[in-house]
C-alpha cells in the first residue's frame, strides 16, 4: 500500500512539474539557487537562518522537480545543522543530498557532500573522516575544482590536528592557504591562518601562534566574521592561559563569549565555559573553577563522542535501508510503464512478499538497536555516577585545604603577636642598656651581665617560636 502511494505521488508530482510554464520554472530555479547561496553565506553567524533558507529552497525545488536544487538544499541544511550542533540531523541531510547528487550524476555535488561528511566525523572518528575526505579530494582533483580542493585540504589539516600530527596538519594548511590566497577567498584565508595558529600553539611555538591568531582575529573583525572571531578568541584565551598572561586571557574570553552568544553557538559557549574553568584553575581560584567544572559535567558525559558516532552510524544504516526501498519503488514504476498490466500485478505481488520479509528484518534490527541504546544509556548513567563521586571528592579536598589555610593563618597571626610582644621587649631592654652604657650611667660589667641575660631570653623565645611553628598540635605562644 505504501509503495503504491509513493508511485501515485511521484506520478502526480511529475505531471505538476511538466504543466508549469518554462519561464516560471527558470525563475523558480534561480530563486532556489539564491536561497541556498544566501543560507550558506550566513552559516557561521546564524545557523538557524541557514536551515530556514535551505528549507524554503528545498520546498521550491521539489515543487519544480529541480533535482540538483533538492540535493544542494539538503546539503546546506546539513551544514546549518552541523554549525547548530546537531550532528545526527546533519548526517541525515547529507545522505539525502548524496542520494540526489548520485541520481543526477553531479560529481561536484557528490564531492562537496563527501567533504561535509568527512568534516562531520573529524571530532569522533578519524578513520571515517579521512575516508570521506579522500573520496572528496579524488573527485575534486578530477574536476580541477581549486576552491573545493582547498577546502578539503583545510579539513584534512583539521583531522591531523585532532590526531596531534601537527606537522602534517601544517603541510595541508599551507596547501590550502596557497589556493585560497590565489582565489582571493578572505573567509577561508582567515580560517587557514587561525588553524595554523592552533597547530603552532599545540607545538608550543607560542610566538608564531600568537602572531597568526592576532592577525586572523583582526581580519575576522575587518570582515565582520562573528563566528570566526569567537572561535579565534577561544584559542587566544587558551594561548594566554598557557603563557600565564591571565589578564589577556580574560579579555579574549569575555569578548569571545559575547560573540558566541550573539551567534547562538552552543558548542562555542560550552568550549568557553571549559576555558573559563582552566583560567580560574590556573589562577588558583579553586572555588570558581569547581563551579565551572560541575556545570560542564552536568551537561556532558565522557562517552558523548562515542555515543554520537554510534548514532550517526545507526542513522546511516537506516537511511540506506530507506533509500533501497525508494530505489525499489522507482524500479517498479519504470517496469509498470514498459510492461502490461498482468506483469505489473505479478511484480507488485512479489515485492509485497519482499516487503513482509524486510519488515520482519527491520523489527529484529530495531530490537537490536533498542538494546544497544539501552546499553549506552546505562553506560552514561554509570559515567554520571562516577562524575558525581569525583565532584564530591573535589569538595572534600577543597574543604581540607581551606581548613589547613585557616590553621596556618592563625599560627601566622599568633607568630606576629608573639614577635611584637615577646621579642621586642628584650630588644628594647638591650637598646636601653646600650644607651645607659654610652651615658656612663651603669658600669660595664653589670651592663654586660644584663645584656647576656637579654640575649639568652631572646634565644629562648626564638627556640620556643620555632618549636611552636613546627608542632601542628601546639597553638599557644
Amino acid at each position: 500500500m505504501r509503495k503504491n502511494l509513493i508511485f501515485l505521488f511521484l506520478l502526480s508530482f511529475s505531471l505538476a512539474v511538466y504543466a508549469r510554464p518554462a519561464d516560471d520554472v527558470g525563475i523558480d530555479t534561480a530563486q532556489v539557487i539564491k536561497l541556498n547561496s544566501d543560507g550558506y553565506q550566513v552559516r557561521r553567524s546564524d545557523a538557524e537562518q541557514t536551515i530556514s533558507n535551505a528549507t524554503k529552497a528545498l520546498l521550491l525545488a521539489k515543487k519544480i522537480g529541480y533535482i540538483n536544487g533538492i540535493a544542494e538544499s539538503y546539503r546546506v541544511i546539513g551544514v546549518g545543522r552541523d554549525y547548530n550542533g546537531e550532528p545526527e540531523k546533519a548526517i541525515e541531510s547529507y545522505l539525502n543530498a548524496l542520494t540526489y547528487f548520485l541520481s543526477s550524476k553531479n560529481k561536484g555535488g557528490q564531492a562537496k557532500v563527501y567533504n561535509n561528511i568527512g568534516n562531520l566525523y573529524r571530532d569522533n572518528d578519524y578513520d571515517k573522516a579521512l575516508e570521506y575526505l579522500t573520496k572528496a579530494l579524488n573527485i575534486a582533483s578530477q574536476l580541477s575544482d581549486e576552491e573545493l580542493i582547498a577546502s578539503i585540504y583545510l579539513n584534512l589539516g583539521n583531522v591531523y590536528t585532532r590526531q596531534k600530527d601537527y606537522y602534517r596538519a601544517l603541510l595541508f594548511y599551507n596547501k590550502s592557504n596557497t589556493l585560497f590566497t590565489k582565489l582571493n577567498n578572505t573567509e577561508y584565508k582567515i580560517t587557514c591562518m587561525q588553524d595554523m595558529g592552533v597547530a603552532y600553539f599545540n607545538l608550543v611555538q607560542y610566538d608564531k601562534a600568537e602572531k597568526m591568531l592576532l592577525k586572523s582575529n583582526e581580519d575576522a573583525k575587518k570582515y565582520d566574521r562573528l563566528q570566526q572571531i569567537a572561535s579565534i578568541d577561544l584559542t587566544l584565551s587558551a594561548l594566554y592561559i598557557a603563557k600565564r598572561n591571565f589578564n589577556e586571557a580574560e579579555k579574549f574570553l569575555e569578548e569571545g563569549i559575547s560573540y558566541a552568544t550573539i551567534i547562538k553557538s552552543k558548542k562555542l559557549l560550552s568550549d568557553f565555559k571549559y576555558t573559563s574553568y582552566q583560567l580560574e584553575f590556573k589562577r588558583k581560584n579553586f572555588e570558581k573553577a569547581l563551579y565551572y567544572l560541575q556545570d560542564i559535567y552536568n551537561k556532558d558525559s565522557i562517552d558523548f563522542t562515542n555515543y554520537v558516532s554510534a548514532r550517526i552510524a545507526l542513522l546511516q544504516v537506516k537511511h540506506k535501508q530507506d533509500e533501497q526501498q525508494k530505489e525499489n519503488a522507482l524500479t517498479i514504476l519504470k517496469q509498470k510503464s514498459d510492461r502490461n498490466f498482468f506483469w505489473g500485478i505479478t511484480i507488485v505481488a512479489f515485492l509485497l512478499f519482499i516487503v513482509i520479509i524486510l519488515l520482519s528484518g527491520n523489527i529484529k534490527r530495531k530490537a537490536e538497536t533498542n538494546k544497544r541504546l539501552t546499553e549506552l544509556n546505562a553506560e552514561i548513567s554509570r559515567q554520571k555516577d562516577n562524575l558525581d563521586r569525583v565532584n564530591h571528592h573535589l569538595e572534600e579536598i577543597i574543604d581540607e585545604r581551606t581548613k589547613d589555610l585557616q590553621i596556618k593563618n592563625r599560627k601566622l597571626s599568633e607568630y606576629s603577636s608573639y614577635l611584637s610582644h615577646q621579642i621586642r621587649g628584650p630588644i628594647a631592654t638591650l637598646k636601653g642598656l646600650i644607651n645607659l652604657e654610652k651615658e656612663g650611667l651603669v658600669n660595664k660589667e653589670e651592663c654586660f651581665n644584663m645584656m647576656d641575660k637579654c640575649v639568652s631570653e631572646i634565644d629562648n623565645k626564638i627556640m620556643d617560636m620555632s618549636d611552636m611553628l613546627h608542632d601542628p598540635e601546639r597553638t599557644d605562644m
